[in-house]
Order: C-alpha cells, then sequence, then structure tokens
C-alpha cells in the first residue's frame, strides 16, 4: 500500500499526538483519542502542513479507506494495519535523527579537512 507524504504526514502526527496526550498517562488505565474535526483544527493551528480544511478531510478519508484509522464513536482510533504503518514511519524518521545526532555530538574526524574558498 502506497501513502502520499501528506498522508504519511498526517499518520504520523496523529501518531505523536496520542502519544504526547497520553504520555501523562501511562500508569493509569486510561486512553484519550480525538474527534477528527478536533485533529484537524489542531493541524491547521500548527501551519506544519499548509493544508487547507477540506484537504485535511479528503486525507483523513483516504487513510480510513486504506483502512489503516477507524473511527469509535466518533473518535479516531488506528487500527492494526496502522499501527504497521506508523512504526515503519517511525522507523525511517528514527534513522535521519540518529544521524543528525551523531554529527552534532560527533567528535572531530582523524584527519584534517581541507577547504577550499572559491
Amino acid at each position: 500500500m502506497r501513502l502520499t507524504d501528506v498522508q504519511r504526514l498526517i499518520l504520523f502526527s496523529l501518531g505523536q499526538f496520542y502519544q504526547s496526550i497520553n504520555q501523562p498517562l501511562v500508569a493509569k488505565p486510561l486512553k484519550l483519542r480525538t474527534s477528527k474535526i478536533a485533529f484537524i483544527e489542531l493541524l491547521l493551528e500548527s501551519k506544519l502542513l499548509g493544508k487547507q480544511k477540506r484537504a485535511m478531510y479528503k486525507n483523513l478519508e483516504s487513510i480510513e479507506k486504506k483502512k489503516l484509522i477507524a473511527y469509535d464513536e466518533k473518535m479516531i482510533r488506528f487500527t492494526v494495519l496502522g499501527l504497521k504503518e506508523l512504526e515503519k514511519i517511525n522507523q525511517e524518521i528514527k534513522q535521519f535523527v540518529e544521524i543528525e545526532n551523531f554529527f552534532k555530538t560527533s567528535q572531530q574526524p582523524r584527519r584534517k579537512l581541507q577547504t577550499m574558498i572559491r
């Protein structure tokens, strides 16, 4: 199954959102969920996706048609397939973050670096 970059970003955003709101409740038997409209408004407020409200609805609908998310009493939940896809996205992003952290914290190379002025 192929997801567009925007769909992957929305799926990742939903996963991060649920992780952030459920983190304080780890020891409790509660799991918070959100409605479609509340999640879309949150994404629009962030201005990170640069999409219009209708485009967000369409993307969420297409993610739902691919059976990655479902709705329980108007609240978004991940399906098993959706959780697997989210894990793939997280693993891909983890590699980029690890490379970024490596170069931020790495020591100077043993060889001298050459610099050129043009």
